[in-house]
């Protein structure tokens, strides 16, 4: 038993499918978990990025249908999660309400608002599909060919979006004012920097982020839709910030760890080789429920770990983050 199990691992970890699943899930948490970076590195909390998602997803698929362009699904994504993320912008930086409190009832908003408006696009095929880019004889190139040179643009885009995000929030005055907002409001806001709009700003961007997260969901990773596509990617994008420690360099290497879960999960699932390690499969002796637990299994354990670690050193989280900012306060 044990043996044939580490000959299916061993036959999963070196096929090509594997690892375009994990770069795919990869992709998705990571463009999810850049726009938490954004928004909670200026102090807003923002646990609606399921709802987000969903809403981001819904809008794809139906914008796909619609045009049966993936540029205008992804962009319709983009700006509908946007202006949806800013309820909870106004909500919380505006009218002060408690960043939990309102985060949650947008990731309940948005799951509800998703399969109410999506509930007729269940039996629609889709109507646009992300198509790989086309790297010529780079593709052909034995081992990391078929991998690496054969990700969508999305993926592309997700490294370039992290690239320009660690350069913004590290290197430029913009995000020097940003960080500055997330962790002391009230310095911020006395150097100039008009905390509000700063924090509305990153709220709204983090929207965008996660718009595209659930339009990558539906474009490429599942294409179709149903009201729990989502699934609970979205509570993992946010553990990824903590466990990141609120870097977009680490939150990658995170998405790449949970993607390949979440990736190995249903291959492990129905497949079990003999010793040869051919592809005569059977299926596998193991509870699929136990194998689909494990990436939130380890959602649970690294937040733990983490909290038990931060009780004897610093926090590395923004040190404003959660706290609503009033400036007759000050």
């Amino acid at each position: 038993m044990i043996g044939s199990w580490i000959d299916t691992f061993i036959v999963l970890i070196t096929d090509v499918g594997t690892w375009v699943a994990l770069i795919e899930f990869a992709t998705l948490l990571y463009l999810a978990s850049l726009g938490e970076v954004i928004a909670e590195k200026a102090g807003v909390l923002n646990l609606g990025v399921e709802g987000m998602m969903a809403m981001g997803a819904m809008t794809a698929y139906w914008a796909g249908v619609e045009t049966g362009s993936v540029v205008a699904a992804a962009i319709a994504a983009a700006i509908v999660v946007t202006l949806f993320a800013s309820i909870h912008g106004v909500a919380s930086v505006v009218l002060g309400a408690d960043q939990v409190v309102s985060g949650l009832a947008l990731t309940i908003l948005g799951l509800g608002l998703a399969a109410f408006l999506g509930k007729d696009l269940v039996l629609e095929p889709p109507g646009a599909l992300l198509s790989t880019l086309d790297l010529g004889p780079l593709a052909d190139i034995s081992g990391i060919g078929p991998t690496l040179f054969s990700m969508d643009y999305m993926s592309w885009l997700a490294l370039l979006m992290g690239a320009v995000t660690w350069f913004v929030l590290s290197r430029t005055r913009v995000g020097l004012s940003l960080r500055a907002v997330g962790e002391s409001a009230a310095t911020a806001d006395a150097a100039g920097t008009p905390v509000v709009a700063t924090r509305l700003a990153a709220v709204a961007i983090g929207g965008a982020f996660a718009g595209l997260a659930g339009a990558y969901l539906t474009l490429k990773v599942a294409p179709g839709w149903n009201e729990a596509i989502v699934g609970g990617l979205g509570w993992i994008a946010v553990a990824l910030v903590i466990f990141g420690a609120w870097k977009p360099g680490r939150a990658l290497l995170g998405a790449l760890l949970f993607g390949g879960l979440i990736a190995l999960g249903p291959r492990f699932q129905t497949l079990r080789c003999n010793t040869e390690r051919t592809t005569d499969c059977i299926e596998q002796e193991i509870n699929p429920i136990i194998v689909s637990m494990l990436p939130y299994i380890l959602t649970i354990a690294v937040l733990v770990l983490i909290s038990i670690r931060s009780r004897n050193r610093p926090s590395l989280a923004p040190a404003a983050i959660g706290l609503p900012y009033r400036r007759e306060e000050r």
